[in-house]
C-alpha cells in the first residue's frame, strides 16, 4: 500500500528568486536544471525538508533498491549511503540534491515500460552523485551570483559613464553561457559514468538510450511546454550521439531484463496506476480481457476505490485469486490487508498483515500496517503486541506513520507525556520541525528531566527551523 505523505511542493530545480538578480538570465540558466534544487536546501536530509510530496511502498521500494544497489556499488557508494526516494508527481522526472538520496517521480516509473529504462535513469543520476555535481553545482551558484552582481555594479558604472547597459547584459550571458558549457560537461559525464556502472553490472544501456532519445523531439520545444525531465537534462546532439554509440558500443547492448524482473516491475506500474489514477482509467488501461496478474492487480485495486455495490467484496476476490495464483508473493496478502483496513474490516485484515509480514521477514512498514490494525481493534490484549511491532519497525526505519501509532497506543494508556513525544518525533521524521518543536517542548514538561526521551525531546527543542519552512 502506497503510504503518502502530502506536503506542498516547490517547483523543482528553480531556486529562490534572488532581489539583486532582476530578471538575471542566470536564473534562467540555473532553471533547466533539476540539479539546482540544492539551493533550495542545501542541508537537508530528506525530501520532507524540500517540501516534496514523498511515497512510502514496501514492493516498490524493494524493486527500486533491487535495481539501484548494484549500480551504487558498481560506483563505489556502497549499499546503505544512497536511498531511492518516490516522488508524487504524473510528469517523467528524476534528479539528486545531495550525495544522500535519488529521487525518482511516480511518472517516471509508470512511463517506463522496462526495468532497464528505470536502471538507465538510476545510473545517469548516480553518475552525478559519484561525480560530486551537486556540490559544484551549489559552488558554482554561490560564486557566480557574486560575480555577475560585480559585473551588474561595473555595468552601473559604465551607464554612468555613457557606456549604456551592454555591460549588464554581456555580464549576463557570460555567465549564462558558463553555466549552459557546466551542465552540458556534467550530463555528458553522467552519461558515460551511468554506461560504465551498466557494463560493470553486466546490463544494457538501451534502457537510457530509449529513455533520452524519447525526449530529444522536445529540446527545441519552448521551456513552458517542456517535459521537467528535459529541461533538468539538457540534450546536445552530440551529447545524444556518443552516448548513442557508447550504449552500442556495449557487449550488453542487447542484454534482455530477466522475466520475473520485468514481472516485478510492470506488477509495480498497475500497483501505482490502482493506487494513483482514477478507476476509470486504470480500467482503460487494464481492460477486462487482459487477465495478467499486473493487470487484475490494478483492477483489484480500481474495483474498491470505484466503490458501489459489493465494489469492497469484488476487489477483495479478486486479491484472493491472485494469492490462490501466487501464494508466497507477499505483496498480495499485503493488498488484501490494505483494503480490508480502509474498508474498516481491521479485525478481518489481521490475518492477510501477518502473512504478509511473515513472507517480506518483518518488512518496517508492513509491522506498521499490521500494528495499526492491532490498536484499531480496541483490544487492549493486543497493545503490548502493536507497540513491540512498531518499536521494531523504528528501529530499522524511523517513519511517521509508525511515530504516530505510537502516540496513540500511549494516549490509550494514559501516557500523556510519552504520546506527546511520539508526536514530536512524528513531525521531525517528516520534516516539519516547527510543529516538532511545539510537542517538544510540551513533552518536556511531563517527562523525567535528564532521561533518555527528555534528552531527544531536548535535542529537537534546540533544532533550528529553516527560514523556507
Amino acid at each position: 500500500m502506497p503510504i503518502l505523505r502530502q506536503a506542498p511542493s516547490p517547483t523543482i530545480g528553480t531556486p529562490p528568486r534572488r532581489s539583486t538578480l532582476k530578471h538575471s538570465l542566470l536564473q534562467r540558466a540555473v532553471a533547466i536544471t533539476v540539479m539546482a534544487a540544492v539551493a533550495v536546501s542545501a542541508s537537508a536530509p530528506s525530501g520532507h525538508a524540500q517540501n516534496i510530496p514523498l511515497i512510502r511502498d514496501t514492493e516498490i521500494e524493494a524493486l527500486l533498491n533491487d535495481y539501484a544497489k548494484p549500480i551504487f556499488r558498481a560506483a563505489g557508494l556502497g549499499d546503505n549511503r544512497i536511498a531511492v526516494q518516490i516522488v508524487r508527481s504524473d510528469v517523467f522526472n528524476a534528479f539528486v540534491f545531495d550525495g544522500r538520496s535519488v529521487f525518482i517521480h511516480t511518472g517516471a516509473l509508470m512511463q517506463s515500460p522496462t526495468p532497464n529504462q528505470v536502471i538507465g535513469v538510476i545510473a545517469h543520476e548516480t553518475g552525478h552523485i559519484d561525480g560530486a555535481h551537486p556540490a559544484d553545482l551549489r559552488t558554482s551558484m554561490q560564486r557566480d551570483a557574486t560575480l555577475i552582481l560585480l559585473l551588474r555594479l561595473i555595468g552601473i558604472g559604465a551607464a554612468i559613464a555613457g557606456g549604456g547597459g551592454a555591460a549588464v547584459v554581456a555580464g549576463d550571458e557570460l555567465v549564462m553561457r558558463n553555466w549552459l558549457a557546466k551542465r552540458r560537461a556534467q550530463e555528458g559525464a553522467a552519461d558515460l559514468a551511468g554506461l560504465k556502472y551498466l557494463n560493470r553490472t553486466r546490463q544494457s544501456g538501451r534502457g537510457m538510450l530509449e529513455t533520452f532519445e524519447r525526449f530529444r523531439e522536445q529540446e527545441f520545444a519552448p521551456d513552458a511546454y517542456k517535459d521537467p525531465f528535459v529541461r533538468s537534462h539538457p540534450l546536445a546532439s552530440d551529447r545524444l550521439a556518443q552516448l548513442r554509440q557508447e550504449a552500442m558500443r556495449s557487449p550488453y547492448f542487447d542484454t534482455k531484463d530477466a522475466p520475473e524482473l520485468q514481472l516485478r516491475h510492470d506488477l509495480m506500474r498497475a500497483k501505482l496506476s490502482g493506487y494513483l489514477e482514477p478507476p476509470g482509467t486504470v480500467f482503460n488501461r487494464y481492460p477486462e480481457r487482459d487477465q495478467s496478474l499486473p493487470a487484475r492487480y490494478g483492477r483489484a485495486i480500481a474495483r474498491f476505490f470505484r466503490g458501489g455495490d459489493g465494489g469492497v467484496e469484488a476487489a477483495v476476490r479478486e486479491v484472493e485469486s491472485l494469492i490462490r495464483e501466487r501464494p508466497t508473493y507477499p505483496y498480495f496478502h499485503e493488498l488484501k490487508g490494505d483494503l480490508l483496513m480502509r474498508a474498516g474490516r481491521q479485525k478481518e485484515a489481521i490475518p492477510s498483515l501477518r502473512q504478509a509480514l511473515k513472507l517480506t521477514n518483518g518488512a518496517p512498514l508492513v509491522s506498521v500496517q499490521l500494528a495499526m490494525a492491532l490498536v484499531a481493534t480496541q483490544d487492549a490484549a493486543v497493545l503490548t503486541e502493536a507497540e513491540g511491532l512498531l518499536r521494531r519497525s523504528l528501529g530499522a526505519d524511523e517513519n511517521a506513520r509508525a511515530f504516530r501509532a505510537l502516540a496513540d497506543i500511549a494516549y490509550r494508556l494514559g501516557k500523556q507525556p510519552e504520546a506527546t513525544a511520539a508526536m514530536a518525533q512524528a513531525h521531525m521524521a517528516e520534516g516539519n520541525t516547527k510543529q516538532a518543536k511545539i510537542f517538544a517542548k510540551r513533552a518536556k514538561v511531563g517527562l523525567a528531566k535528564g532521561s533518555p526521551l527528555w534528552l531527544r525531546m531536548d535535542d529537537i527543542d534546540r533544532q533550528k527551523i529553516e527560514v523556507d519552512e
